[in-house]
Parts: structure tokens; C-alpha cells; sequence
């Protein structure tokens, strides 16, 4: 277990958990929305482990987080309106669904060609991605739905033998990011979620 300050991260401490993650560790993390649970992505090895850890097939891919709009326009193809939206609501509680760029590994793709991006409105994430270097992959800290942590001891309780570090960054009262999908001009709701979606109609 890494104590980590939620508002103003140690870069040491952080850089313990980049380590890790050059590795091809498994970390847990806190998020704008909930508690994560992610590894490097360009680590297939340990993407492929995070998909046992989690039980989800690989058909299903996860969703990865940038540091920035910026690195966003790294791995997907942005339209000016996809732009426009993200630029006014990130860092923030969503996942946009947007083309994906050939950089992406094929593990993260769906059928249709696309990925799930977020860039968080949390400190310990934004810098963690930041010192890596690369998009993190990233999905909830829970075994199912129902059972969503608010802390890092109930995420060790859930995962404390199967990663190889826990960040604590305080308590999260989980709720999942609103996934929207800017492929298209008009912005399409996935799922509601934290995000406020009223600003897309």
C-alpha cells in the first residue's frame, strides 16, 4: 500500500508506482469517479493479465486514460466537434468512444475500431499517466457492479493478492464515468454516469 496525497502526490511515491508499471505491474489507483485498477498499455502481458484478474473477455476491451487532450490526439482520430466537446468537458467524469489511431495495441480495439479515453480530474492519475510517459488501461477496482470500493483497504479486500501495488488517495464515493461516443458530429450517450450528460442535447 502506497499513501499517497490526494490533492498535492509526492512525485517519489508516484514514481514508485511508475516503476511498477514499467515492469508490467498491476496498479490500483483513485479516480475523479472511483477506484481503478490499471496497467501500462503497451504491456500485453499484463493487459492480458488484467483481463483474467477482472474476468472479462478479451473481446471486450477496456478503456485507457491520458494525461491530456493533448496525448488524447496521439491515440484517436479527432474531429473538430469531438475536439470542441472534449476540450470544454476534460478533464472531467467521462469516456469518449472515438476512432482509434494504429499506435493503439490491438488488444485495446473493438470490432468497430474504437477505444474508451478518459482523462480524469484526479491529481495521483494525472500524475501517474504523466510520469509514464503513455496512456494507463484502466477499469473499475470491483468485482461486479454491485460491489463498487469507496477506499483502498475495501480494494485490497477485493485485490490485495492478485496486484502488485494499491495506491491510497483517500475515500472515493464511486460512481462510474458517463461513456459517450464522438464518432459521429452528434455526440451519443452510451451509459449515464457521473459526467453531467444534459450538455449533449
Amino acid at each position: 500500500m502506497l499513501y499517497i496525497n490526494a490533492e498535492n502526490p509526492q512525485q517519489r511515491l508516484i514514481d514508485q508506482a511508475v516503476e511498477i508499471l514499467k515492469r508490467g505491474g498491476i496498479v490500483c489507483y483513485p479516480t475523479d469517479t472511483m477506484y481503478g485498477i490499471g496497467c501500462d498499455i503497451f504491456n500485453q502481458k499484463a493487459v492480458k493479465r488484467l483481463h483474467q484478474i477482472k474476468n472479462r473477455p478479451k473481446k471486450k476491451p477496456f478503456s485507457f486514460m491520458c494525461c491530456s487532450l493533448k496525448r488524447v490526439s496521439t491515440y484517436c482520430h479527432l474531429s473538430n466537434s469531438a475536439y470542441r466537446i472534449m476540450k470544454k468537458n476534460l478533464p472531467g467524469a467521462y469516456t469518449f468512444v472515438l476512432p482509434t489511431m494504429k499506435i493503439v495495441p490491438k488488444i485495446m480495439i473493438t470490432k468497430q475500431k474504437t477505444v474508451g479515453i478518459r482523462v480524469p480530474d484526479n491529481p495521483i492519475c494525472k500524475m501517474l499517466v504523466e510520469s509514464l510517459g503513455h496512456p494507463i488501461v484502466t477499469t473499475s477496482a470491483a468485482k461486479t457492479d454491485e460491489e463498487q470500493p469507496c477506499s483502498a483497504y475495501e480494494v485490497e479486500l477485493l485485490f490485495g493478492n492478485q496486484v502488485d501495488e494499491i495506491i491510497d488517495g483517500g475515500d472515493v464515493f464511486p460512481s462510474p464515468s458517463s461513456v459517450v461516443s464522438l464518432i459521429r458530429d452528434t455526440p451519443e450517450i452510451l451509459r449515464e454516469g457521473k459526467g453531467d450528460i444534459s450538455i449533449f442535447y
